[in-house]
């Protein structure tokens, strides 16, 4: 995994004949790192350079001082994209790496040619979402990031996913697995201190794709379809038998979508 400073990152440029189009970035879901990309860097056939950071604290960056501010996270992004000389991209995350959308968006707009949101919400956390995200601390801290996949992982992943698709079950556990205790708590902080982004939506100008699992239950589909219908000229796709690891679970048409979304939007 190439580094630029302490950031690190999955890189892969465009490919087949004919320029660049353009360039895509991905932001990774928590507890994972940039590796659950790895399906949709065919994409890079389309023409697309794509860029996957791991955000700090997880995946390759696990040994840096993990933050445990969204605004620090976009700050990283914003940093990578200025020292690979990127002056505009199409910028989407799924989950946790959608609420780092929002942070990059807020805090420098100039950036975006394009905006995907998979699987996440603009609200903040709400007490409850707090509380359980306290909780997980504890339980990192004590015992550690098996204990934090064994409870995340019925919900990060639909039914029809744990039914039939027992390599994805373990891909995803294998990359909870991967992270630092402090890395994911400090993820956590950052989850449960985030500022609402609800406020956002009516402001986006550029093309914006809102990409949600059937049996999501962490994001469900409902406030997919809230946001675009908040966001003017959206485009909204819902992908069947998929939970919140849309991408993991129903590759072939999470890319599908993504691709045509790129292709025909942007």
């Amino acid at each position: 995994m190439p580094t630029v400073g302490r950031l690190r990152y999955l890189d892969v440029p465009a490919r087949g004949a004919g320029r660049t189009r353009g360039i895509l970035v991905l932001i990774h879901a928590f507890p994972l790192h940039a590796g659950m990309w790895e399906p949709q860097l065919a994409l890079a056939d389309r023409g697309w350079r794509i860029i996957a950071p791991d955000l700090r604290g997880l995946g390759a960056a696990s040994a840096d001082p993990p933050t445990t501010s969204m605004d620090d996270l976009a700050g990283d992004v914003v940093d990578l994209l200025d020292l690979l000389h990127v002056e505009g991209a199409v910028i989407g995350g799924l989950s946790l790496g959608g609420y780092v959308t929002f942070a990059v968006l807020r805090h420098a707009p100039a950036y975006f040619r394009g905006i995907v949101l998979a699987d996440t919400r603009p609200q903040a956390d709400p007490p409850e979402a707090i509380e359980n995200r306290k909780k997980m601390q504890v339980l990192v801290r004590e015992k550690g990031p098996a204990a934090v996949a064994d409870q995340m992982l019925p919900k990060l992943l639909g039914e029809t996913t744990h039914r039939t698709q027992p390599a994805v079950v373990d891909k995803v556990r294998q990359m909870v697995l991967g992270n630092s205790p402090e890395g994911i708590s400090g993820a956590l902080t950052a989850m449960m201190t985030r500022p609402e982004s609800e406020s956002l939506l009516s402001s986006i100008r550029c093309p914006a794709l809102v990409i949600v699992g059937a049996e999501d239950t962490l994001t469900p589909p409902a406030l997919s379809e809230d946001m675009h219908q908040k966001i003017a000229g959206s485009m909204l796709v819902t992908i069947p038998e998929a939970g919140h690891l849309a991408n993991l679970e129903r590759p072939a048409e999470f890319n599908d979508a993504l691709g045509r979304f790129l292709d025909h939007r942007v």
